[in-house]
């Protein structure tokens, strides 16, 4: 747990110098989606082993597509925290995905009970509510600070809502194919974490999504 602390404190204060010095923002995005593929392609290679035809061009597919959405992705973060006027709603969705863990995190050692899924043994159901319940704290303060942007509170709840479950699905989709992976992380690089992809698999998920949401209800 110390060590998932001790890196968890680097990372947010990695994450929030990429907010205010741009070249530490590409330089992190660049390495953070160069290690997040080659620990994906690892695990699709670990999962289809076989040489047939069909094996090898599921592989070439997963893996060309994961290389798109990686590019698609970093785009959207660079676009979103170099914009001034977008960069608070980023600072919000990025909130929200570390909310969303801590709560599940917190919430699932303390009550345990039902497990969500087999995909993942350890996440429980109290576990994901403590997710929403904790990403959903956090809203009164940014509606304090966001209030002019929305239409009222209930989007900005929205956003939380959507964002923290988009959050958790990308926690599952990982998990599961580490399953079929039949590995334990997808890395060692982040002590206490596991590798870079298990630290930003829910992040993968809710911030494109929270971004095209809020998007839709600021037009609206």
């Amino acid at each position: 747990m110390t060590k998932r602390i001790i890196t968890s404190i680097f990372l947010i204060i990695l994450l929030a110098l990429t907010f205010y010095y741009s070249y530490i923002l590409i330089i992190s995005l660049i390495i953070i989606s160069i290690i997040s593929l080659i620990e994906f392609h690892e695990l699709i290679s670990k999962i289809f082993i076989k040489k047939t035809f069909k094996s090898n061009f599921l592989k070439l597919s997963i893996k060309a597509t994961s290389l798109i959405y990686l590019t698609i992705f970093s785009f959207i973060i660079f676009d979103g925290i170099i914009q001034n006027d977008f960069k608070l709603t980023m600072i919000y969705l990025f909130s929200i995905c570390v909310c969303s863990d801590i709560g599940g995190l917190i919430f699932g050692k303390m009550f345990k009970g039902k497990k969500l899924t087999k995909i993942s043994p350890k996440k429980t159901i109290s576990g994901s509510i403590g997710s929403f319940i904790l990403s959903l704290a956090i809203v009164p303060i940014f509606y304090y600070i966001l209030g002019y942007k929305f239409n009222n509170l209930f989007d900005l709840i929205l956003l939380a809502i959507v964002v923290s479950f988009s959050c958790q699905l990308g926690d599952l989709f990982i998990s599961y194919l580490k399953r079929k992976a039949k590995v334990k992380d997808t890395g060692d690089l982040l002590p206490g974490h596991g590798g870079i992809l298990d630290r930003i698999d829910g992040i993968l998920f809710a911030v494109p999504v929270g971004v095209m949401l809020n998007q839709f209800l600021i037009t609206i």
